[in-house]
Parts: C-alpha cells; structure tokens; sequence
C-alpha cells in the first residue's frame, strides 16, 4: 500500500486555504450571486488595450522568464531600474518566494491580528512562528509591529498599506517616520496592492533600493487583473536577485505579461477606474448610512461598514446578502470583525445590494 511521506510539517498543517473563493459559494448553493461585490475584484475591467493584448498572444510559448518588456516599463513607470524589480504570481505569489527566502522553522514574523491572511498562510507553510498586535482605531499600529518585532527578533515585519480588510491607511510620511525604529535585522513587508486608489501621499516617500523595506504592487486591483496573476516588488537589488534562488522562472504566462503591460501604458484607462471606484465607495457609504451603519473611510476598493454590533450580528448580516444573491465577506478578528467588506460594484450591482440590505438587517436582527 501506498503510504505518503509528508514531511512531519506538512503533516501538522491543515488542508485549508485563507479564502473560500466566491465561485466555491456559487457551487455550494447551486446558482450565480447577483451582485459579486467580495472579493475585491474590479468589476469595472481592465483597459480594452489589455483585453486585445492577451488575446492576440501566441500562447504556445512560454513566458519570458525574465519578464523583461514589462520590468522595463515598470521600471521606467516608477523612476527606477529593472534590477529593483521582481514579477511573479501575483502578491500572494511573491509573498510566498519572499517567506520561503526568509522564514525556517521558529523564525519569527509580525503581523496585525486580523490582516490579510495569506500572508500567514505563507509562513505557516515554512514553518515559521506568527507574532501578532491588534489594530489600533482600525488601523495597522506600525510603531507596534516594529516594538514587537524588536521583542522577538523577527526576520519579516507585514503591513498593508491601505489596509485590507478594514480599507484604512497611512501616509507615506508616517511610516517611514514609523521605520526608523524598524529593528536593523527585520525586513519591512509593505502591501500596496490598493496604493492606486488611495489619496496623494499615501506612498512610501523612500529610495527604492531602502534596504529596509520591499514594496509588493498588484496589477489585480486598478488594473483589472486579478485573473491573469500578475504582481511585482520594488525593493534594493541584492534582495531583488535573491528571488531568482527559488521562484519558478515560467510562471508568469506570456498573455499575462501582455495584458499587464498594456494595462500600464494605458494611465488613461487607469483614470477612468478610479474615478469609478470613488464614486463607487461613496455610493456604498451612502446605502450604509441609509440603513443605519457606519461606513469607514475607505483608500481601497472597498469600504468595511460598521454593523454597530459584535460578530455574530455581523455575520448574520452578510448571511443575509449572501442568500439573497449578494457576496460580501467580512473581517475574521475581533473587534474589525463587527464590519462587512463589500466591495466596489457597478450602478447595477450596487442596486442590488441597496434592495436586499433593509432585509438582511432586519433578519439580523430578529436572529
């Protein structure tokens, strides 16, 4: 008989993964949600320019391993060189080739108690111990990931900068004034997936090659590709060629590369989305208030809306959206997780949530 040889952590770890994806919910209750307003998807689209680019890649080659048309125009795009950048499998993807360069067994990380988890996920997979602090005003606390980090000599320091699942942010300001009591043998893991939807200044105001801190970017969000995987870093060149030891060098598909590029060189396009996705986050924030939450203000693509309860009533909220057609997802930690996280959705799909809202509160209520 076969017997599996697992090795003894891969053994101990759980067969789970940090989301149940909103096509998973689809199957489970045999039909298609109305509004799919989750998972922070943009529902507004990509650049056409992309959409023509991907289909006419030949796709029976394979990726450049290097990536280099698009490193190029990142690099130009960001007023760096190519040798500051990585592009790998979305942010999720990187964050895993970054913890797998870093974190062995008992090496300590620090993160947010109720921050985006995959991050965990990563580290949990190597074997790593995961420190934790509590936000602070919903907001990821820098001055105490970095005094934690100093306490238990940690290797990797995450935030996420806007925040995700809460969609508030710092200034670039404020956390590079944060860095300076960064411990000398941490790295600063700053998420900017949603950086392109929030306002002038939220960026780090530091050299890219700040051997401090490497910068993950998506072109999942504002760009509207969140299928195609593709996410970069900005970070110093040594830690740059470190990647090279362990990612896999054809994972990024060619049409994926394509899109992305194209995607980039249409700031226009880019534009266009984000005056979208603002309108789109008022428009949230007002059915919120209609209904009697509290939305917060949101640099995302989303706004995390404050039920006004614990959990539990939180949760019987989005159980109502979800049965009447709506995919929302909430914080999974207290006290963020007395909010629901909708994201930003077309005049249709926002519609619809406006319709089915009253009801789910109402059944909260009566649970």
């Amino acid at each position: 008989m076969t017997r599996y040889r697992l090795t003894p952590l891969a053994q101990s770890l759980p067969a789970t993964v940090p989301f149940v994806g909103p096509d998973t919910h689809e199957r489970q209750v045999g039909r298609a949600f109305v509004a799919r307003i989750g998972a922070n998807e943009n529902v507004f689209g990509p650049s056409p320019n992309a959409v023509q680019a991907m289909a006419e890649t030949e796709q029976w080659m394979y990726g450049d391993a290097e990536s280099y048309e698009l490193r190029r125009a990142l690099a130009a795009h960001h007023g760096t060189t190519m040798d500051h950048i990585i592009v790998g499998e979305g942010i999720d993807g990187l964050l895993g080739y970054l913890v797998r360069l870093f974190v062995g067994q008992g090496d300590a990380v620090v993160t947010s108690d109720g921050a985006y988890p995959t991050f965990n996920y990563h580290v949990a997979g190597f074997g790593g111990t995961i420190h934790k602090v509590p936000y602070r005003d919903d907001h990821e606390d820098p001055s105490a990931l970095f005094a934690k980090a100093a306490e238990v000599d940690a290797k990797l320091v995450y935030l996420a900068n806007p925040d995700n699942p809460m969609g508030t942010w710092h200034s670039g300001a404020t956390l590079a004034q944060a860095m300076e009591d960064l411990p000398a043998g941490s790295l600063f893991v700053l998420d900017e997936a949603y950086v392109e939807c929030a306002p002038e200044g939220t960026e780090l105001p530091l050299p890219k090659d700040d051997p401090r801190v490497i910068r993950m970017r998506t072109f999942s969000k504002a760009y509207g590709l969140a299928g195609a995987r593709v996410g970069y870093a900005i970070a110093a060149p040594e830690l740059i060629t470190a990647f090279h030891k362990v990612r896999n060098h054809f994972g990024m598909n060619r049409a994926a590369q394509a899109g992305a590029l194209a995607a980039l060189q249409d700031q226009e396009w880019l534009a266009q989305t984000l005056d979208q996705v603002s309108r789109a986050r008022d428009r949230i924030g007002q059915i919120a208030g209609d209904n009697g939450l509290i939305p917060l203000p949101s640099a995302a693509n989303f706004v995390a809306v404050d039920c006004g309860r614990d959990g539990a009533f939180a949760k019987a909220v989005l159980d109502g959206l979800v049965a009447r057609g709506i995919f929302v997802r909430m914080p999974f930690a207290t006290p963020q997780n007395r909010c629901i996280r909708i994201s930003c959705g077309t005049d249709a799909q926002l519609d619809a949530l406006a319709a089915a809202l009253p009801a789910a509160i109402e059944d909260a209520k009566n649970t």
